[in-house]
């Protein structure tokens, strides 16, 4: 394998590229599951336990200067967070470089830095192993070196319950339950997919290279033609010759047909229709409108289970152009330990919407993109409240880690951080009437997690302790910096560029350095083809130098530098915090508003637009507040209504919580216990 993926393939695959296929999936395959695992109460210890629930939704930005949420609570927006303050102690955390996800979920979660942890980024390139593919991904449990906060929980008695946690899956657990790890190549994970009007020539091919999923070969968005309806039975059929498309996807087949049903002389696509069989009309929609839910028998490799799906026309045009998106229940038996746990959670709460649009995100392309990606944040928010309730009612489990996806995708999009942010070059595209309707928009979400830490509150009362904080937050995106254009245009990396679908391949053989997601360039003198192992020697060390300056001297259009930093591997730990042996070769960060890109273009161009208007990934913290998250602690033990002075690190939260529930740290920990937040 040696075609360099595509711009939003590589993107996602910084969250983790996890090389999940079902065939391979081993741990789907192990059933029965329910001989070796069950959801039963675990024998607990004489004296009470203090229960915990720690709630950490992805990339929640909160700083005291543009995302101050502490100021939105005092001024009534957020009034359970408000709640949460008054009970209990409040500040900033700074995250850990690269303020990436995995690296940042294993940090929070072991408190300790990823030189202990081991996990350096998602996708991960280690000795030993071909350069082509990623060896390790930062999003399985199995990537970690030292142990997650819950096995040593679980071992102490209590009973914990896991919630869309990345670095969760393979589940860890033996006694406790797992509900779908994020990207922990564990189960049968399906996702939504787009089905969209594909383009003619050349740019119907870019089109499907843009639309790919990060941790399979699956589309999240379908480019597909239209054809003439044929086969259905009804007489419903419009006043302009109805169209059909086929929504294949997870082996199943619903049909969409198009129709015109408006009487006025001329086309004018108004309505899609959609059927499992053409005998059955189960929706009839129009542009914005969402169906019920509905039963659909999907099927991955040899796997068949029943699941439900949603249908929406995000976009339809009067020439029949459409764009259709299609939820499917996100969960399944292979998704939960024990198995059985996604039925009964899914009778309480109905299907699984687990976070809004995918990643890469697909719903930046069109206006309409912005109702559906707000319509379906609402719904994300409406499942996980009702999992709240349901899990206490159902397990009353001792400790809960949830997370939610919704504020990462929202602050990442296209369609807000541009709009709000000053330092977005997009900042000024809009006026201040339409700026403070996107505001408007971000308080929405944050009221959503207001609601939830209201859910949290009311439902595991007084007597618990409850966490707010996050991973990292979300900078501006500016530009992509294409790295290995820049590699090849000084003659470090050669490649080939497929004439039939524009896609590049490296050519590992002659190439002495590639930029690989996130953060590392890979340098041998002799070529990158094969197993790769750490080179050295003199002209080894002449070429770092040599791609080290080059990079420092990079500058954007209006002459600024886009590099923040060149870190040599063995410095990594020291510098960075980062575990050597999983680094490349030049570790990078980017001034903020720049973001790597791994694609080669054809005109080799350093900079290109971008969609996405936020991201995260390769800012070191120190410069730039937009990655800080909020930290909120309340219950037993917690000096009520205290302000925290400073800042404090990710890996203090864990050795606080643990003081505060009577637990001994477990070592390695790194963190230092808040003292100045307890009641002594």
């Amino acid at each position: 394998m040696n075609t360099l993926h595509s711009k939003w393939m590589q993107t996602a695959l910084i969250l983790g590229a996890c090389l999940w296929t079902v065939s391979c999936s081993k741990e789907t395959k192990e059933v029965p599951r329910e001989k070796a695992h069950s959801a039963q109460p675990v024998h607990k210890a004489e004296k009470k336990k203090t229960k915990l629930y720690w709630f950490i939704p992805d990339g929640t930005r909160a700083e005291p200067d543009l995302f101050d949420i502490y100021r939105w609570a005092d001024e009534g927006k957020l009034p359970n967070i408000k709640r949460l303050m008054d009970r209990g102690a409040y500040g900033f955390s700074i995250p850990v470089y690269p303020s990436h996800t995995p690296v940042n979920y294993a940090t929070l979660l072991t408190g300790s830095f990823p030189k202990t942890h081991g996990v350096a980024d998602g996708p991960m390139h280690v000795p030993g192993h071909p350069l082509n593919k990623v060896s390790l991904g930062g999003f399985r449990s199995l990537a970690r070196k030292v142990p997650a906060v819950w096995s040593n929980l679980e071992d102490h008695g209590y009973k914990v319950l896991l919630e869309s946690l990345p670095g969760s899956t393979p589940p860890e657990l033996k006694k406790g339950i797992t509900i779908r790890g994020r990207w922990g190549g564990w189960g049968v994970d399906i996702h939504s997919v787009i089905f969209e009007t594909r383009a003619k020539g050349m740019e119907g091919k870019r089109q499907a290279l843009r639309g790919r999923s990060f941790f399979t070969p699956s589309n999240l968005t379908d480019y597909r033609h239209a054809s003439p309806a044929q086969g259905w039975t009804d007489d419903q059929a419009g006043f302009s010759p109805p169209l059909e498309v086929e929504l294949s996807a997870w082996g199943a087949t619903p049909y969409a047909r198009i129709i015109d049903s408006t009487d006025d002389g001329k086309v004018n696509y108004d309505r899609i229709q959609f059927s499992m069989d053409r005998q059955t009309i189960l929706a009839d929609l129009k542009q914005g409108s969402w169906s019920q839910w509905f039963p659909i028998t999907l099927k991955v490799d040899d796997f068949s289970f029943q699941s439900s799906a949603l249908f929406h026309v995000i976009k339809l045009d009067p020439n029949g152009f459409f764009r259709i998106r299609v939820l499917y229940d996100t969960l399944n038996r292979t998704l939960t330990q024990p198995p059985e746990a996604a039925a009964a959670l899914r009778k309480k709460t109905g299907p699984m919407v687990d976070y809004v649009d995918n990643f890469p995100p697909q719903l930046i392309q069109y206006p309409e993109d912005r109702k559906t990606f707000l319509s379906e944040l609402h719904r994300s928010f409406d499942w996980h409240l009702a999992a709240i309730s349901a899990e206490r009612e159902l397990w009353d489990p001792d400790i809960v880690i949830h997370s939610i996806y919704n504020p990462n995708q929202m602050l990442t999009s296209r369609w807000w951080m541009g709009s709000v942010d000053p330092q977005s070059v997009h900042y000024k595209e809009i006026g201040e009437e339409e700026r403070k309707a996107r505001w408007e928009e971000v308080w929405g979400m944050y009221k959503r997690l207001d609601d939830v830490i209201g859910r949290i509150m009311d439902t595991v009362g007084d007597d618990a302790l409850i966490v707010l904080s996050s991973d990292h937050g979300a900078c501006v995106l500016n530009r992509f910096v294409h790295l290995n254009n820049v590699l090849a245009k000084h003659g470090y990396l050669k490649y080939t560029i497929d004439k039939e679908t524009g896609a590049a391949s490296i050519d590992w053989a002659h190439s002495k350095a590639a930029y690989l997601s996130m953060t590392g360039i890979y340098i041998d003198p002799d070529g990158l083809d094969g197993i790769w192992n750490r080179a050295s020697g003199p002209e080894y060390e002449q070429l770092r130098r040599e791609i080290t300056e080059i990079l420092l001297a990079l500058r954007d259009e209006n002459g600024q530098p886009v590099v923040a930093s060149v870190t040599p591997w063995e410095k990594a730990a020291e510098v960075l915090t980062l575990p050597p042996d999983r680094v490349g070769d030049l570790v990078l960060a980017n001034v903020p508003g720049n973001a790597w890109n791994e694609e080669i273009t054809p005109d080799l161009s350093f900079f290109s637009p971008s969609k996405m208007a936020g991201y995260k990934q390769a800012i070191r913290p120190s410069d730039t507040k937009s990655v800080w998250t909020p930290f909120i602690i309340a219950g037993p033990g917690v000096k009520p209504g205290t302000r925290l002075a400073e800042p404090i690190r990710h890996v203090d939260q864990l050795p606080t919580i643990l003081k505060l529930l009577g637990e001994e740290r477990s070592e390695p920990m790194d963190g230092r216990v808040l003292t100045e937040i307890l009641i002594q």
